[in-house]
């Protein structure tokens, strides 16, 4: 007769629901490993820890990670080892928490890129993330730690390990040599820049000014809204007593408006002339991008030119954040790290129509496909 036992059960829920989350977080990481490399290369910045010999490695390291967290939740979740799993997963998750609290405290990487573009947290939902994970991890090692029937691993777990771990390699893989396979960012193929552009523009954010009024005769301070302020007199009456302490008031956000990285698609020629318009309102586009011109093998770029110089009828740039990165066709600039949140390699091609997203490509590939 089977028994049921509520400590066994609570074992394996809290088992199960932590190797998810840990699969997720880092499942959404490896669809664009590359995204998340740039994250890092901040933290390693000269304005965060100062480790410019890291930038270098953001990548690698970002794998590293990635494959880590992968295939621990993965361990964790399978049951494979999970006395040997759980501290390795208390390691991994006090360094995540230690990086999200800088993060928070200091303001400092305020994305930590945890959930890639899938899930957007603040630093400090970021940290208590962490955690909660880390209290789950704690409570799950106090319950596995002298239980040796944890080390034992059912037949089918291992195969069904090597089979998810390989998928899990393929994601991460096609999205360094290509792009992710699936896109959580705002210039996803079939976006509207314009109309996109146009959300924007027609909800902006909303700022109130609060004003810290002191009164003269109490030396009582109150904060209070502009509007507040507007429609109580007794603010602002002739002989009244409060009076605003300028160095104490401060204007706040208090709508965000449309939020879309589009935002930032902004794109000017070398005299500083906008050509933003020209591009999303062609009736065909096809415009090179690169967020770092230096690393680009030169002759790459000059096949890339001479593909683009041969298509007839298209509207046709090259953008980065240099003004004299391209000899042939119209030299474009535009922020860096706007460049890198509309696709990952570089340089890469986005092909346009009326400003709708058709195709975004690396170079390589376009000089095969087009």
């Amino acid at each position: 007769m089977i028994t049921f036992n509520p400590i066994d059960f609570m074992k394996q829920i809290l088992r199960i629901i932590t190797g998810l989350i840990f699969i997720l977080s880092g499942f959404v990481k490896a669809v664009d490993v590359v995204g998340f490399s740039f994250k890092l290369e901040e933290y390693f910045s000269p304005t965060v820890f100062n480790l410019p010999f890291f930038e270098k490695l953001a990548l690698p390291l970002s794998i590293f990670v990635v494959a880590l967290e992968l295939i621990l939740g993965l361990m964790l979740l399978l049951k494979i080892q999970v006395r040997k799993v759980l501290p390795a997963l208390v390691a991994l998750c006090i360094f995540f928490a230690f990086l999200t609290f800088y993060s928070a405290y200091f303001n400092k990487v305020t994305d930590c890129g945890c959930f890639g573009d899938a899930i957007k947290f603040t630093p400090w939902q970021s940290f208590f993330k962490d955690i909660f994970l880390l209290v789950l991890l704690l409570i799950l090692w106090l319950l596995y730690r002298k239980d040796r029937k944890a080390d034992e691993t059912v037949s089918w777990a291992v195969p069904a390990f090597l089979v998810i771990s390989a998928a899990f390699a393929f994601v991460i893989v096609y999205g360094i040599v290509r792009e992710p396979v699936i896109d959580f960012r705002d210039y996803k193929i079939g976006t509207d820049l314009n109309a996109e552009l146009k959300k924007v523009r027609d909800t902006p954010p909303t700022y109130k000014m609060f004003y810290t009024m002191k009164n003269t005769k109490t030396n009582e301070e109150k904060e209070v809204s502009q509007d507040e302020y507007v429609d109580n007199k007794e603010y602002w009456q002739d002989g009244t007593p409060w009076s605003i302490e300028e160095d104490k008031s401060e204007s706040r956000i208090v709508s965000e408006g449309y939020k879309s990285e589009i935002s930032k698609f902004h794109i000017t020629d070398v005299s500083g002339n906008d050509m933003t318009n020209e591009i999303t309102y062609a009736p065909k586009a096809v415009i090179v991008f690169s967020y770092a011109p230096e690393k680009v093998d030169k002759n790459l770029l000059h096949n890339i030119e001479m593909k683009l110089i041969s298509l007839d009828g298209t509207y046709i740039a090259g953008v980065s954040t240099q003004p004299e990165t391209y000899r042939y066709i119209t030299n474009g600039v535009m922020d860096g790290t706007a460049i890198k949140t509309i696709a990952r390699s570089n340089p890469f091609i986005l092909v346009l129509e009326r400003g709708k997203i058709m195709d975004k490509i690396p170079a390589e590939v376009f000089l095969k496909k087009y």
